[in-house]
């Protein structure tokens, strides 16, 4: 195994950026910029030992600092919308940043996303690991609380490994992810309408016209949102549902049937022509599945290509969306004296 790093760039007030690439005997390759803690690309090798992209991304700092749709990104404090851009915590009303029409759209405008994180790498048992840690100031976005934040990426065996972990000194809320687009074709400029996607849910959360849910949490059955086997992502995407509609696609979240706190599986995902897979897992209760309907045309890829819609899929583990304001999903409160902690974990098994 490998650990290297090189001095990325730097931000117009000055600040470097780091990108640090960690690789393993089991032909797996990540870089990772201290800016927003980005993927910025994920080889794995497929039957043959030949070795693809697996992520979208861009060449440069640039690119990232520029861009809209936390590609590859950390996200936080809180992953997804929170409806208003408010909620109300022990009797206070906390306002927070609104960058997503009246809402708050994964951390706001200055997320975890836009920060640059300070970092450590380090040669475990399990793999190789760099480890991101910042403090995010109370206040920040709007949020209470000064929360300490710590997330590892490690490479174990055939799975890139996500670990969060944060405490803060005041009441605050807390549901980090990771936003990468995958596309496991490795051919760049494909879609990603012909990957086959299985999700082990039977049940998704109702939303409205701004995609913030309703409260209702919905059975997925024999709907367009039904990924219970696996399915072309493509097959139904364009199905006359109000879902799919307010979306322009598949933009939802899916409760976990699994309902135990420890590990388990989430997803699956075939790219049929290659054969090529990929498994998620989580402690997380749920999982977003975004298909890529707001990626623009003018995005460019490190191929020279350009994206657009579909280009990448992502598949984010988190706590419910919108939990801060619906009494009924599962609390993603953190008290001082209490540790966050979730790990996601992608798989690539070869066979």
């Amino acid at each position: 195994m490998t650990i290297t790093s090189t001095q990325w760039g730097a931000l117009p007030d000055g600040t470097p950026v780091e990108l640090y690439t960690l690789t393993n005997d089991h032909g797996l390759e990540v870089s990772i910029a201290t800016y927003g803690g980005a993927i910025t690309r994920l080889l794995v090798p497929d039957g043959a030992g030949n070795r693809v992209n697996v992520t979208l991304g861009y060449d440069s700092l640039a690119g990232y600092c520029a861009d809209q749709s936390c590609m590859g990104v950390l996200v936080g404090r809180v992953a997804n919308r929170i409806a208003q851009a408010r909620f109300t915590l022990n009797g206070t009303r906390h306002v927070l940043d609104r960058n997503h029409g009246k809402h708050q759209l994964h951390g706001g405008s200055r997320g975890f996303n836009s920060r640059v994180w300070e970092a450590e790498a380090n040669e475990t048992d399990a793999g190789p690991q760099i480890t991101l840690t910042r403090v995010s100031p109370d206040g920040e976005q709007g949020f209470p609380g000064t929360l300490r934040v710590a997330v590892d990426f490690t490479l174990v065996g055939d799975s890139l490994h996500l670990d969060f972990g944060a405490i803060t000194d005041a009441p605050t809320m807390v549901s980090m992810t990771n936003h990468s687009y995958f596309n496991l074709a490795g051919r760049p400029g494909a879609d990603c309408l012909d990957h086959c996607l299985r999700l082990a849910s039977g049940q998704y959360l109702e939303t409205d016209a701004d995609l913030v849910p309703t409260g209702a949490v919905v059975r997925s059955f024999g709907t367009p949102l039904d990924f219970r086997e696996l399915t072309p992502i493509g097959k139904r995407i364009k199905a006359p549902c109000a879902a799919l509609t307010n979306g322009a696609g598949y933009d939802h979240y899916h409760v976990l049937a699994d309902t135990t706190l420890g590990l388990k599986f989430a997803a699956q995902v075939l790219e049929p022509e290659s054969r090529r897979e990929m498994e998620v897992w989580t402690t997380a209760p749920g999982i977003h599945f975004y298909s890529g309907n707001h990626l623009h045309e003018a995005l460019s890829d490190k191929h020279g290509m350009v994206y657009g819609p579909h280009s990448g899929f992502c598949l984010e583990a988190h706590g419910y969306v919108d939990a801060p304001n619906q009494p009924g999903f599962p609390s993603i409160q953190l008290d001082p004296g209490v540790a966050y902690s979730q790990t996601t974990l992608y798989k690539f098994p070869v066979k």
